[in-house]
């Protein structure tokens, strides 16, 4: 099981604990192992659910383990790697075969954003407008906040493009999106959120408003080009993907030219409130 759809990876807090969780066939998805050391605080997730889907199985509920995927999430070491993951339904039932005294107000809260969810779904433009709350109250700008969120209707039009025309999600959007992120800034993704000191953060969170600018004319240009040029298949959109970010790379170089100033900048967001509308570079 992958992810599709372009999904957003997120961490969720339950009581100062962090539950990976990304939106699969418009649903939240959470990672299992995440929820168990949330519920019984055991320092072997991994060993607890290993032992409580044999017990599932052994009591008869083969159904839990058929609804059980594996999707890609952001690991410790900031890479992308597949775990144990669960939608709302089916981490019902496996709370269930957990004794804790912790799992009643679990229940309640993933219910409440499992509801949430069906009212984004009905309402799309209620998700946008909580996803700009969150970025307001993690005390980033206004500006920032619409460029933010024009990104993220880019990167979802060049994805729907990209899945319109054959090319396979996760390790192939991965590395056509690196092919425009090199272009755009001579640096990968990976490469750029070690230079900006990042791990499990999302990179562009963490990107000042010059930064996401490129990105959007990077992406919003191939996939322009993707779509007038017919690009088929995952060979014809890397090329495509590597023009569409010269576009990009070529307009930073020229800015940089003009200005004396760099656009890139090892400045992060990883700061007080306060000090992020400083954040110019």
């Amino acid at each position: 099981m992958k992810n599709i759809n372009n999904p957003t990876n997120h961490i969720a807090i339950f009581k100062g604990k962090s539950i990976r969780k990304t939106i699969y066939h418009r649903e939240w998805w959470f990672s299992i192992i995440d929820v168990i050391e949330v519920l019984t605080g055991t320092d072997r997730p991994r060993k607890y659910w290993s032992d409580l889907k044999k017990k599932l199985k052994n009591e008869g509920y083969i159904e839990v383990s058929e609804k059980i995927g594996q999707l890609k999430m952001s690991a410790s070491d900031g890479k992308m790697r597949e775990t144990d993951c669960a939608n709302t339904e089916t981490m019902f039932r496996i709370i269930q075969s957990i004794s804790s005294p912790n799992a009643e107000p679990f229940k309640r809260w993933l219910a409440k954003v499992g509801y949430e969810r069906i009212q984004e779904i009905e309402d799309p433009e209620l998700a946008t407008k909580r996803t700009k709350a969150l970025y307001k109250l993690k005390g980033y700008s206004d500006a920032w906040i619409e460029k933010r969120m024009r990104g993220i209707a880019i990167r979802e039009e060049l994805t729907d493009e990209w899945h319109n025309r054959g090319v396979k999600e996760d390790l192939e959007y991965a590395i056509l999106t690196a092919e425009i992120s090199k272009a755009t800034f001579d640096m990968t993704p990976s490469k750029y959120k070690k230079f900006k000191n990042l791990k499990r953060e999302n990179l562009r969170d963490h990107m000042n408003d010059l930064e996401l600018i490129f990105s959007m004319l990077g992406e919003a240009s191939t996939a322009k080009i993707a779509k007038d040029k017919n690009a088929i298949g995952f060979i014809q959109n890397k090329i495509v993907a590597q023009k569409g970010g010269q576009i990009a790379g070529d307009a930073r170089k020229k800015l940089e030219l003009e200005s004396g100033g760099k656009v890139i900048t090892k400045e992060n967001y990883l700061t007080e409130p306060q000090s992020r509308k400083k954040i110019k570079k």
